[in-house]
């Protein structure tokens, strides 16, 4: 853990000291926006903006301002009680229910794996040849990297992931600049639109990019980062300014990521939705697809390169995210390569077993399917985790604000609302 009370400062500090206060503190936020970015998230964008263009661009930043609200009540949790979401719902509800919540949770993780098991081999497959099937169980090996990585400390890590957010951006930005968008009908597409309850496709497809941008296991990985890679002090004044640097660091993290999936979607809607591609739903479709397309070979290998990171960097928060939950819900501790083989197990076979039966083109549809698995899971996290940060027994000096409570949970109901549409839409046609 860092020590760096020494170098906090009171409001009236000079630039340079409140610069590297921020800098002592930055690093969680990227690790947590990475999972704003996984394959999972590839998929829902990239078959938005082929379906329908740019009009779900707004669904795209609402969720990722939706992301930023969550994630600032997360951190807040854990300056203020030394919790992650997880330890403080077992510490407060009926064992029944925390019990419930954490196979909940669990799923949630599950949902993200296979995400990551389903791009990491889509990656490893554009850029080697590598069979999916092969690919998939390769990734059981990334266990022993994780470990690795966790042993030369967080600061290793977060530089890491740090530098593949930057590679994945500069792909992107690439790509964009290849497509020569339309940036009126891209403004355009930043303004809500009735559609989205008309036509056919559009609320699954808005759906899942919700559950791929605001990730049930995200808020539980946050609220422990915070509290467990750095020193937070004691005092209330000195957990007041940190809580302003984690929600700082957290908030320009999650914008490099809205900024990614924007052009994702950008992208999609100029490279396949322009040319008359409808349904790219398949990322080896996609990547086949784009240097055609964009008259660039290049394209197609920043995007198998993109992908690989994204993969790669997901790898990472899932396998930290699943350690806080199954300690802080059941105060079990297993041996990290234990508990990262068995999640990766309960990923890979799912993605397995769609490729030998119905073939590699369904995956696509099961990337999405778990990122709508993912949105409906999210208000079981959201909500216990909006009634902690409003209690002042339980927060004192740190209780969230009236009005940030009421925005979250105005964010919840949204989410509510939506899943119960989907679901009245899946269930009566």
């Amino acid at each position: 853990m860092a020590d760096t009370g020494n170098i906090l400062r009171p409001p009236d500090a000079g630039l340079r000291t409140v610069l590297r206060s921020f800098l002592a503190f930055a690093g969680p936020g990227y690790l947590v926006a990475t999972g704003y970015m996984d394959p999972g998230n590839w998929a829902t964008a990239l078959a938005g903006g082929s379906a329908f263009g740019y009009k779900l661009l707004f669904v795209a930043a609402l969720a990722s301002l939706m992301a930023i609200v969550m994630q600032a009540l997360a951190v807040r949790l854990g300056v203020a009680t030394n919790r992650d979401l997880a330890q403080s719902c077992r510490a407060s509800l009926p064992r029944p229910v925390a019990l419930g919540l954490w196979v909940l949770a669990e799923l949630a993780i599950c949902a993200t794996d296979l995400a990551e098991v389903i791009g990491t081999a889509i990656g490893l497959q554009l850029l080697f040849g590598l069979p999916l099937l092969t690919g998939a169980l390769l990734t059981a090996g990334d266990v022993f990297l994780v470990l690795a990585l966790q042993r030369l400390g967080f600061r290793w890590i977060e530089s890491l992931v740090m530098t593949m957010l930057l590679l994945i951006a500069g792909c992107f930005v690439t790509q964009v600049v290849l497509a020569h968008p339309n940036w009126n009908d891209a403004a355009a597409g930043l303004v809500p639109t009735s559609d989205l309850f008309r036509q056919p496709g559009m609320l699954y497809i808005a759906i899942g990019m919700v559950g791929a941008t605001v990730m049930p296991h995200n808020l539980y990985l946050h609220s422990g980062l915070v509290q467990t890679t750095r020193d937070i002090g004691t005092g209330i004044d000195t957990r007041r300014r940190i809580l302003r640097l984690v929600t700082a660091d957290s908030a320009i993290a999650l914008l490099l990521a809205l900024l990614i999936n924007l052009a994702l979607i950008i992208m999609a809607a100029a490279t396949y939705h322009a040319s008359g591609h409808y349904e790219v739903t398949d990322l080896s479709q996609a990547y086949t697809l784009i240097a055609p397309l964009l008259g660039a070979p290049m394209a197609a290998t920043l995007f198998a390169v993109a992908l690989l990171a994204c993969g790669f960097n997901s790898t990472i928060t899932a396998t930290l995210a699943g350690q806080m939950v199954m300690e802080g819900f059941l105060e079990l501790k297993m041996p990290p390569w234990a508990r990262r083989l068995i999640t990766r197990a309960i990923a890979i076979v799912p993605a397995v077993i769609v490729v030998l039966l119905f073939g590699e083109a369904a995956v696509g549809r099961l990337l999405i399917l778990s990122q709508v698995v993912l949105s409906l899971q999210l208000p079981f996290a959201m909500v216990p985790l909006i009634v902690f940060t409003a209690q002042n027994r339980r927060m004192g000096g740190l209780v969230a604000p009236t009005w940030l409570t009421a925005l979250a949970a105005l964010i919840a109901t949204i989410v509510i609302v939506l899943n119960a549409w989907l679901i009245k839409q899946i269930v009566f046609g």
